[in-house]
């Protein structure tokens, strides 16, 4: 299979420039997922595709779907979609948590337009600003047998008049349990009833093309007007290939999948790489990785299924690296780590105890998925090496925000051109369907990452930290990644996040918040005086580390530092109104993506909160016995 134009020889790094010999035009990709689903089904018909487990209690009996049946779903599925009319521009969003039928529907919402995958979890009205945004009248949801809190939630949108039609999915392997109604104007039925009679030999509708649009995926954090990157279908094709071509997994190679289908990694590299391959995927119950009875059976899974990779984030990592060994898991070659940075403690303690190596992977939702990865037994200081026909660069950025080159190995913000790189950011419908824009982040085709990092003349990424995430203290800036490599060399710690605390002196001094081990003795004090001697700048040393149980995630798992930023805010703040006998309580909020400070104090200590309000840089608004509100 190496050597041919789809598959080049791809073991190491130094493939990557050899391959790039060829142009990617030149690879005969598929020209949609929906192409690269139908030429697996005519390669390996037969072929397990999916093994879909029920729950957790029921790990040994999956429901399998062969690729030609896979196949026939999406082309029942999406063959309905074009019935009740979505057509190549209109949006199908997707709300629920994994499940057989969700797979399908997601692919076939590809298939006849384009999917919306939301994440269920997020406020009602989270949800109902993304259906606004993406225009989406279909609506696929959970029924009451797979989670009723989602039901509930797709039933109160209808009946605000959001959408138009709910198909509802069942638990894997379980039939329709409810008859079809309406609720409010919207239809309601389950999908799989609906999509029964529709023809499964292939789709009839209009088929996509490379530049059409596959999906729009949501990103930014947890509050604030909601962002909705676009992909393309050549953007995840491409990804997804660059993943595939890599030689370390065969045909014979098993993927376990348990990150949930509205994040960008399950859908890119355990649903669309494997395509390309005709590799099988063995996905597990509707609460992933979640499940806290997962990770009681998981080494017997992995055995009982011969699993050969897997994808998680760290925390799932540092839980499994406590779990006992008690099966053979020789088939498990490696597992891939990503969407936030991996600390030291976990790669040891996973590795020590699984003899599995960690393969790190950077990328974000703007470039589709993933743009660096690294390699067994290649030993750098980095996350890895840039995928095939993606360019990554540092820049330092001037006064005037024009972007200047600082050359390999020296640290600047980290831009990304490629195939990969998405078309913008969905800012409303017009007549010719979605309409994009890059919002500042897109320069002649450069993605701005946002993420603060350099580049070795051999295309290895070693990332620093966000730039939005700097900490200035008296105009110096300090790089939040100085102290949390500091704080992540200590053997206890097994995370780490520092940001800015307000401070009326310096504008901001660094602090930090970690995550211990089991069992850990390590008190603040140690951790401060580990930091201090670590970082080797009296300045950049945490002026207090503070434990918690974990550090705070976005809706999609990526670090979520403004938490932790309102939480320092109201520490300083309350300390530092302390003194004022009067001021009864400090609140720090998050609204719109900024912080808002409230305390709540009797109306004569007025102007002396205000005056120390006013020392600091931060909003804020005081209320008062009786109800008086002062804001600025």
């Amino acid at each position: 299979m190496n050597g041919t134009p789809l598959w080049p020889w791809y073991s190491r790094p130094d493939d990557v420039v050899e391959i790039e010999r060829t142009p990617l035009s030149e690879r005969r990709l598929p020209a949609s997922t929906y192409e690269l689903l139908s030429r697996a089904a005519e390669l390996w018909p037969d072929r397990t595709a999916a093994a879909i487990l029920r729950n957790t209690e029921r790990w040994q009996e999956p429901v399998k779907l062969t690729f030609a049946e896979l196949l026939a779903d999406v082309n029942r599925i999406a063959n309905l979609l074009a019935e009740i009319g979505v057509g190549r521009q209109d949006t199908v969003a997707l709300l629920s948590p994994n499940c057989q039928e969700l797979i399908s529907a997601t692919l076939a919402a590809q298939t006849a337009g384009i999917a919306v995958p939301i994440n269920p979890g997020l406020s009602e009205d989270y949800i109902a600003e993304l259906l606004q945004r993406s225009g989406a009248r279909v609506l696929v949801a959970a029924g009451p047998d797979l989670d009723p809190v989602v039901t509930e939630a797709a039933f109160s949108l209808a009946k605000k008049g959001l959408v138009d039609c709910v198909l509802l999915l069942s638990p894997t392997g379980q039939a329709p349990a409810g008859p079809a109604s309406t609720v409010g104007y919207a239809s309601v039925d389950y999908l799989a009833r609906r999509a029964a009679d529709a023809s499964s030999e292939q789709f009839h509708g209009d088929q996509p093309g490379p530049g059409d649009l596959a999906a729009l995926f949501h990103t930014g954090g947890t509050t604030g007007a909601p962002k909705l990157a676009a992909h393309t279908h050549a953007n995840e094709i491409a990804d997804s290939w660059m993943l595939a071509a890599y030689d370390l997994l065969d045909e014979d190679a098993v993927y376990f999948a348990a990150l949930p289908l509205f994040h960008v990694n399950a859908l890119v590299v355990t649903v669309l790489a494997p395509l390309f391959k005709g590799q099988s995927v063995v996905w597990s119950g509707p609460l992933g990785y979640r499940d806290p009875a997962l990770y009681g059976v998981f080494w017997k899974l992995v055995e009982h299924h011969r699993i050969t990779v897997m994808s998680a984030v760290p925390t799932v990592y540092a839980t499994l690296a406590a779990s006992p060994v008690n099966a053979d898991i020789s088939s498990l070659r490696y597992a891939m780590v990503g969407a936030s940075p991996l600390p030291a403690a976990v790669r040891v303690g996973f590795e020590a105890a699984t003899c599995v190596p960690l393969i790190e992977g950077y990328g974000l939702t703007e470039a589709t998925c993933v743009s660096v990865r690294s390699f067994p037994g290649v030993t750098r200081s980095s996350l890895g090496c840039r995928l095939p026909y993606q360019e990554i660069k540092a820049v330092h950025v001037d006064e005037a925000g024009h972007w200047q080159n600082v050359g390999p190995g020296t640290r600047g913000l980290l831009v990304i051109k490629g195939p990969t790189v998405f078309p913008g950011y969905v800012v409303g419908n017009g007549p010719d369907g979605i309409v994009l824009d890059g919002l500042g982040k897109l320069r002649d085709g450069w993605l701005d990452t946002g993420d603060l990092g350099q580049v070795d003349e051999d295309g290895f990424v070693k990332l620093t930290g966000r730039a939005k995430d700097l900490i200035i203290r008296g105009g110096h800036n300090i790089d939040p990644a100085t102290v949390e490599d500091a704080l992540l060399t200590h053997p206890d710690v097994t995370g780490a996040a520092a940001v800015g605390r307000p401070d009326r002196h310096a504008g901001e001094v660094p602090v930090a918040y970690v995550t211990l081990a089991a069992g850990a003795a390590t008190t603040t004090e140690d951790l401060i005086r580990w930091a201090y001697d670590k970082v080797g700048e009296r300045t950049s040393s945490p002026k207090s580390v503070t434990v918690i149980d974990q550090l705070p995630v976005t809706a999609v798992g990526k670090p979520y530092k403004l938490a932790l930023r309102a939480d320092a805010t109201r520490v300083a703040l309350s300390e530092t109104l302390r003194e004022i006998a009067a001021v009864h309580a400090v609140e720090a909020d998050i609204e719109d993506g900024t912080i808002v400070v409230t305390v709540s104090a009797d109306e004569e200590s007025h102007a002396a909160v205000e005056r120390t309000l006013d020392e600091y840089g931060v909003r804020w608004r005081i209320t008062h016995r009786p109800a008086r509100k002062a804001d600025r």
